[in-house]
């Protein structure tokens, strides 16, 4: 009697830890290739991290700075009469405004029409885009501004001549400090004003940044200011703002409400920090072309592995690896080297936003989304980029792979 056949044994299964291995020892043979295909995957995935995290660093540093400054801020201006010609806003237009029960504190600017120069040798028309404002000693408290150097207008010098810079106005004029033994003088009109202090930067006021002030009485007794504000400036209970909104432009001037332009300056605000996102938009599909090309890359170097380990794969499957092991093998290494990439972009892309956000002094934000999604979105795209090559790799037949 014949003896009974003996059946082979069943293909031995492939653990993660085997399948690891096998994909880490394919990009150790070509350590230089793995690093260049990588490359592409890690520059795509740093653009998205950083186009993701830095508007979100930007956005929390607004609503942190309109959190600190109030978002219960209304400002008023004068529009244009039924004739084209720019209105005007009564002198009374402060204590109107602080008679609606809501609103806390008012106050108010006035356009002087005179411009502001270094000294007296500059010609007249070089204005450096400056304003001169007449303002009154609340304005700080309702708009919630600083001092940098020195003091703001007070009951004692709002009647002279003196003056407060706003912080773009110090830069053009170039004064970054106020020496009370010193003081720096700039000319006005035809008179020398006094400068005793100098502004930090007010974004709910830009207007004011890019002017000096000048006290109330002292702006109508030397610059001829007529005492008709341009800006009027108002607090409200923050529940109440909508509804003083509503009511301020006939307060202002019940006469003619719709010659009153009003404001809430923390709206154009946010809609700055949204066309920023438009460009954010635009580098995200940047970031997302350069992932492709990546992808393509990786590609390309799994395929040349292929065509050179041909008698690595014969060798396999002549010793008994299956098609299924083979597949997975290539497909292992197109993954790991992807989402090697993939980790090293998340990596630069923290550093790039960490840096950019402590250069602007914002605080920096890493959305969870957008690191997990960056590894992730690298290994999918490593996955599909592999598929070609490890099911090319997998249909060799081990006499062919061995010719």
């Amino acid at each position: 009697m014949s003896a009974p056949a003996i059946a082979p044994p069943d293909p031995a299964r492939l653990g993660p830890q085997d399948v690891v291995t096998l994909g880490v020892h394919g990009m150790r043979t070509r350590p230089m290739r793995a690093v260049l295909s990588a490359l592409g995957i890690g520059i795509g995935v740093a653009a998205m991290v950083a186009v993701l995290a830095i508007p979100a660093s930007g956005a929390q540093a607004l609503h942190d700075q309109l959190a600190a400054m109030g978002t219960n801020l209304l400002s008023a201006g004068p529009g244009q009469t039924m004739f084209g010609e720019d209105a005007k806003l009564p002198d009374s237009a402060v204590p109107m405004a602080k008679r609606i029960g809501p609103v806390t504190a008012g106050t108010a600017t006035g356009k002087t029409g005179k411009s502001v120069r270094r000294n007296d040798k500059i010609p007249a028309e070089e204005t450096s885009g400056l304003s001169v404002f007449a303002g009154t000693p609340d304005l700080m408290d309702v708009l919630g501004g600083k001092i940098t150097s020195g003091v703001f207008l007070g009951p004692a010098t709002q009647s002279y001549p003196t003056v407060v810079l706003g912080a773009v106005a110090a830069a053009r004029l170039g004064i970054d400090h106020v020496d009370p033994a010193k003081p720096t003088q700039v000319w006005i009109g035809e008179q020398w004003f006094t400068v005793i202090g100098v502004l930090s930067p007010m974004p709910l006021a830009p207007e004011v940044e890019r002017s000096v002030i000048v006290g109330w009485a002292a702006a109508q007794q030397y610059l001829g200011f007529d005492g008709h504000p341009t800006a009027v400036y108002v607090r409200a209970d923050e529940s109440e703002v909508d509804n003083v909104r509503q009511v301020l432009g006939q307060t202002l001037n019940p006469a003619a409400p719709n010659e009153v332009d009003v404001r809430r300056p923390s709206e154009a605000l946010a809609a700055q920090k949204i066309t920023d996102n438009t460009y954010s938009a635009l580098f995200l599909g940047l970031g997302a072309v350069a992932l492709l090309v990546g992808g393509v890359g990786v590609a390309n170097t799994m395929v040349i592995s292929v065509l050179e380990r041909r008698r690595e794969i014969g060798l396999r499957r002549a010793l008994g690896a299956t098609k299924r092991q083979i597949r997975g093998q290539f497909l292992a290494e197109s993954v790991l080297l992807s989402g090697l990439g993939g980790a090293a972009g998340v990596l630069v892309g923290v550093v790039v936003t960490a840096g950019y956000a402590l250069s602007q002094g914002w605080p920096a934000v890493l959305p969870i989304g957008a690191l997990v999604g960056g590894v992730g979105v690298s290994a999918l795209i490593g996955a599909i980029a592999g598929a070609y090559p490890a099911m090319r790799a997998a249909r060799l037949a081990p006499t062919q792979a061995l010719a």
